[in-house]
């Protein structure tokens, strides 16, 4: 009886975190669907969320490039971040040197909008898929790097003497603690970027290609289709759900022993 009890509580958990939030979506979406109703707003100005639904599933196939264009330019571009961020955090950790010569130059890349640099690449690369995985690399890669590199230089010193004086290497050090150690804000560097990244394919559709998402809501705003518009930013938003989901599965996986050790009852509920 005990054991149904407790295979039965992560899922009762998972409830009582879901339904306020779905409530409120709930909620909202009524309230406005009774608000269009009741003021008899144009559909051009402002769609009921049914209208934007029946639109969405009458457009299904005229969608379904453009949605798998921009995944591809969206996942294409994260891991080409995930890859440069994570070996730039390492060499900035590993040398003062380079962190140094590259921490302000990434912080002032920052400061510089993205929408700026799209039309140079489009002029420098052309209309193909290219231009966009760097719009989303460029959008990703710093969260990624800048918790990578703290993250490394976050491990308790005195871990790294004790394994020294046992007779291991610097890299003994590095895959043993600082990796591990680091983990957690790597990942949360990784759910900062793979939530912009939707964005970032986005704005490099914006400036110029063929296919994608944005280039459907930008013929959608053309055409004053305002559910399609309605349709594109749903899809978008569902895109970065799913890729943001995606990778907490792939940190709950990976980091069970952190979770289990540092918040042992909210992993009982959760895993």
């Amino acid at each position: 009886m005990d054991d149904r009890v407790t295979r039965r509580r992560p899922i009762a958990t998972r409830a009582n975190w879901l339904w306020p939030p779905l409530a409120l979506i709930v909620a909202l979406l009524l309230l406005w669907q009774g608000a269009v109703a009741l003021f008899e707003i144009q559909p051009w100005l402002l769609p009921s969320p049914l209208r934007i639904v029946q639109a969405g599933w009458a457009a299904r196939p005229l969608l379904w490039p453009h949605v798998w264009q921009t995944t591809q330019e969206t996942v294409l571009g994260f891991l080409s971040a995930l890859v440069i961020g994570l070996s730039l955090g390492i060499l900035i950790d590993r040398s003062p040197l380079v962190r140094t010569a590259i921490y302000p130059l990434l912080v002032f890349s920052q400061t510089i909008p993205i929408i700026a640099i799209a039309p140079l690449l489009i002029i420098w690369f052309g209309y193909g898929i290219l231009p966009k995985i760097i719009v989303v690399a460029l959008i990703c890669f710093f969260p990624i790097v800048v918790n990578t590199a703290d993250g490394l230089r976050a491990t308790d010193p005195e871990q790294i003497n004790l394994l020294r004086t046992m007779g291991a290497t610097r890299r003994d050090t590095f895959l043993k603690v600082q990796l591990p150690g680091a983990m957690p804000m790597v990942f949360s560097g990784i759910k900062v970027g793979i939530t912009y990244s939707v964005v970032g394919a986005i704005i490099g559709e914006w400036v110029g290609a063929a296919r994608g998402i944005g280039v459907f809501m930008l013929r959608a705003t053309a055409s004053f289709r305002t559910d399609w518009v309605f349709v594109s930013i749903a899809l978008t938003a569902a895109l970065s759900l799913g890729l943001f989901g995606l990778v907490t599965i792939v940190e709950r996986l990976t980091l069970r022993w952190h979770y289990a050790a540092t918040r042992p009852e909210r992993w009982e509920e959760i895993s």
